[in-house]
């Protein structure tokens, strides 16, 4: 049972500080300063897993420590959807980042979220102002602490807006750099580290690299919760989970020429297709899809995707960033499409984006109970 959605985690942090026109929905407050971390990849699931690396974990599952709850990521399970409905407080189709990759309407152009600079212009692309940047015009101060390289890319202006950003590489800079902002006042301080869910891909959840990465990132949430200044609540939540895919269940639509007849650009990701076809293809590409893979995906037109209600209210515009027709993986399924999706990705060993419980459940840790 999902206590409330990612949307909802900065809206309740910044009522808990006093905002107008929004709710907590999530109950932080009230509080006179907000950290929040969000763990990439750490899924409400993988929680006990996790505590095999965390104590502090484990000992919120024994409630011991902490407080924990249930939330859901958006549709697509995905960083670049699930960061922007973080930074906004909307879901995706309302911002129009609908996947890891879209294509740009009106031309053959694969756009990857997060190799994205300024083309196309952030507001253009994504035009829903940040809560950041609501917070500022409310008088709260804010920062973001994340990887140097993410500083001015096209993903952290359209999730952050133009919120103070402070550089911070290693898990350890980071819950200092978070510290540090509480100590100086900032009212409003997250902090992102994405450690546990680069050795998920890379490795797999079942390896002991994931379990590593766990542990660093136990070593920063201990950091922070051991300096907090008072009167502050510190939430630890994540973007998605994810699943291991082994070899038999990925689908190469290379392998087989039916999966790529009247397809003319591949977009999304293993657990969520986004199939552009050529004109009066459609139908045909629905049929085959659903021919082939059978229940092993949802295979759904535009309309059909949308209708759903995942994405909430999809303005016009951004529905033509979803494919014309939509494939929505169940069970361990991942499509891969060479030619289409970098080098690496067939590399990958854990996947997320769809609909499962393993990849939507995510957690809501609050320091303290």
């Amino acid at each position: 049972m999902n206590d409330g959605r990612l949307a909802d985690v900065l809206p309740s942090a910044l009522a808990a500080l006093g905002m107008d026109g929004v709710q907590d929905e999530v109950g932080v407050g009230p509080a006179q300063q907000v950290a929040v971390l969000l763990v990439d990849g750490l899924g409400f699931h993988l929680l006990a897993r996790a505590a095999e690396a965390s104590p502090l974990i484990g000992d919120v599952l024994a409630g011991r420590a902490g407080s924990l709850r249930q939330l859901s990521s958006p549709f697509p399970s995905t960083t670049p959807t699930s960061l922007v409905t973080l930074g906004t407080g909307v879901e995706s189709g309302a911002h129009g980042v609908v996947g890891f990759t879209s294509i740009v309407p009106g031309t053959d152009r694969v756009l990857t979220h997060v190799q994205w600079r300024d083309d196309p212009p952030v507001t253009a692309w994504q035009p829903v102002p940040s809560l950041f940047e609501r917070a500022a015009r409310a008088g709260i101060s804010s920062a973001v602490v994340a990887r140097a390289m993410f500083a001015g890319s096209g993903l952290t202006l359209a999730a952050y807006g133009a919120a103070r950003f402070v550089a911070a590489d290693r898990g350890d800079d980071v819950a200092a750099a978070m510290v540090e902002q509480l100590r100086l006042g900032t009212r409003l301080v997250y902090g992102y580290y994405p450690s546990v869910d680069t050795a998920a891909h890379g490795s797999g959840i079942a390896s002991d690299h994931w379990l590593r990465a766990v542990a660093s990132t136990h070593r920063l949430i201990s950091h922070v919760v051991q300096r907090l200044p008072g009167d502050t609540v510190f939430l630890v939540t994540a973007d998605h989970g994810g699943l291991d895919v082994p070899a038999g269940s990925r689908v190469d639509m290379s392998a087989d020429p039916r999966l790529c007849a009247g397809v003319r650009v591949v977009a999304g990701e293993p657990r969520v297709r986004y199939l552009h076809t050529v004109d009066g293809a459609v139908e045909d590409v629905l049929a085959t899809w659903r021919g082939v893979l059978g229940d092993r995906a949802r295979v759904y037109s535009r309309a059909q995707a949308i209708a759903t209600g995942w994405y909430g209210t999809v303005p016009d515009g951004h529905a033509r960033r979803i494919g014309d027709v939509v494939v929505v993986c169940e069970g361990d399924t991942a499509v891969v499409a060479p030619g289409w999706d970098p080098p690496t990705v067939t590399a990958l060993v854990a996947f997320h984006g769809s609909i499962t419980a393993a990849e939507t459940a995510i957690p809501l840790l609050r320091f303290p109970a």
